[in-house]
């Protein structure tokens, strides 16, 4: 715990792991401030997360308020932490049914309701390590979750998330200039494949966040597709890019 005093009160930086749902850790990164009249006076808290997306973190922040009411005129600042060291899984899960069905009241009962899927297929990356952080960042900046995957000469993008993003992103990610040529100019790219972009359905799992991944073995990357709950697009679209 880090503390930095401040002429308008006290500001606290407090970094903590949480279990979450699959029995992953979450490190979560808190900031309160403390205003001069603490605690008649709510502290302003901030939430921040590698692990969690923008949307998850306000989420977090808001259930952290909420309980913050109920200690208003006593010190509450452990009683919070201890709080949402307990309900961290909750709030998360709550959190993706609640956007789920913001996306479906703000979009109507059309074919393009709630969270979506793309896959795509990318023939190389000859500046690695910059379009690796590319991707990130635009997957964070949209809200998008899912995995960079890497297998042999196999580049992979799978994402989750609203329509409308995953739309943005691949405008992105074809009028960019995110890769170098062969004599070491940036270019766009304009060997990516889109193999599949469809709703996500009941049986799919949802990421929680993104990651960049490498599998040694078509098992293992088949076992990620498993995982989530995508077999049968790993059977459709994987195999046929080994021949």
């Amino acid at each position: 715990i880090l503390y930095f005093p401040e002429t308008h009160g006290i500001t606290f930086r407090i970094q903590i792991s949480v279990k979450e749902l699959l029995d992953t850790d979450v490190l979560l990164k808190l900031l309160f401030h403390l205003p001069v009249n603490y605690p008649s006076t709510l502290p302003d808290i901030s939430v921040n997360s590698d692990q969690l997306t923008r949307a998850q973190c306000m989420d977090v922040k808001d259930k952290l308020l909420e309980q913050a009411k109920k200690h208003l005129s006593e010190p509450m600042v452990h009683d919070l932490i201890l709080w949402i060291q307990q309900h961290l899984k909750y709030v998360i899960k709550q959190s993706a049914t609640v956007h789920n069905e913001k996306a479906t009241l703000s979009k109507g009962t059309s074919a393009e309701d709630g969270i979506w899927m793309l896959l795509v297929h990318l023939d190389h990356m000859r500046a690695k390590a910059k379009y690796v952080k590319t991707v990130e960042k635009w997957a964070s900046d949209l809200g998008l979750t899912g995995r960079l995957m890497f297998m042999g000469k196999i580049i992979l993008i799978l994402l989750q998330g609203d329509r409308s993003n995953i739309k943005e992103y691949l405008v992105l990610q074809k009028t960019s200039k995110v890769d170098v040529d062969s004599s070491g100019k940036k270019c766009k790219e304009k060997m990516i494949s889109v193999l599949c972009e469809t709703k996500v359905q009941s049986q799919h799992k949802r990421f929680q966040a993104f990651e960049v991944k490498e599998y040694s073995t078509l098992d293992e990357l088949q076992k990620e597709f498993e995982t989530a709950g995508l077999t049968t697009l790993f059977s459709e679209f994987v195999p046929p890019l080994l021949k």
